[in-house]
């Protein structure tokens, strides 16, 4: 991946954001890669990160690198990956579930889900923050589970945590980076497959909209904040969520 910035016209009048190198961990996951899939359609090209490639990954501009985030050795390959390319976006996607009851909820299961999901989208932001470009932006998957969810004690708190990072860093990095974070609710993936019938009709019940969203929805949102549309948006969390935020 070759990106530089004497290859692209980086003279950019206010408010716009740039096109070019864009990170995206959790790549191989159904909403990560969907925003693969967005990113590339939009023109960029994407360094695609996560523990394993794709049987089946897209085609286009994508470079892979296979690494643990939660391990400096996987981070420092990001890292390495990102030199001489013009980086313009980070997409923290990457996260695991470990979800019981409170009274059955071991340490393992707390810290596996806080270094996953809080730690390691914390510490490689700090790592890139200063090799984005000017105008570029930070996007942190959060979810409307960091309202709390019955099960989900780690899961919620490593999702609020996510929501605290995101606004203190966009306060750090303004006006030069933007950072904002979206909070899927319900969304078709491996996760809501595996789900019993009646446990999905359930919850699919309390959204407003009906329906469970699509992974190319949050895509959407993805592509929607990493461009010049939201030049002027940052610290904030975006539900797309079907209407229930609550």
């Amino acid at each position: 991946m070759t990106t530089t910035s004497e290859e692209l016209d980086t003279t950019m009048a206010a408010g716009d954001a740039p096109i070019g190198v864009v990170v995206v961990t959790g790549a191989a996951g159904g909403i990560g890669a969907a925003v693969v899939e967005r990113l590339l359609a939009d023109g960029h090209r994407v360094l695609a990160v996560d523990l394993v490639e794709p049987d089946d990954p897209p085609g286009g501009d994508v470079e892979w690198v296979i690494a643990d985030l939660t391990d400096p050795d996987g981070r420092a390959a990001v890292v390495a990956a990102t030199e001489d390319v013009y980086l313009v976006g980070l997409v923290n996607v990457a996260g695991i579930t470990r979800d019981a009851r409170l009274v059955n909820m071991d340490d393992d299961a707390v810290a596996a889900v806080l270094a996953v999901n809080a730690q390691a989208p914390l510490d490689l932001s700090l790592a890139l923050a200063d090799r984005i470009a000017d105008g570029g932006g930070i996007v942190n998957i959060s979810s409307r589970s960091h309202l709390g969810n019955f099960g989900q004690v780690n899961y919620s708190a490593s999702k609020g945590a996510i929501v605290g990072t995101t606004i203190a860093m966009s306060r750090s990095l303004a006006p030069r980076v933007r950072v904002n974070a979206i909070a899927p609710g319900l969304i078709a993936t491996a996760m809501t497959d595996a789900m019993p019938d009646e446990v999905l009709a359930r919850i699919t019940a309390k959204v407003p909209l009906g329906r469970a969203g699509e992974p190319s929805e949050v895509a959407a949102e993805v592509a929607h904040l990493l461009s010049a549309d939201a030049s002027y948006t940052t610290g904030q969390v975006v539900y797309v969520c079907g209407g229930r935020s609550r």
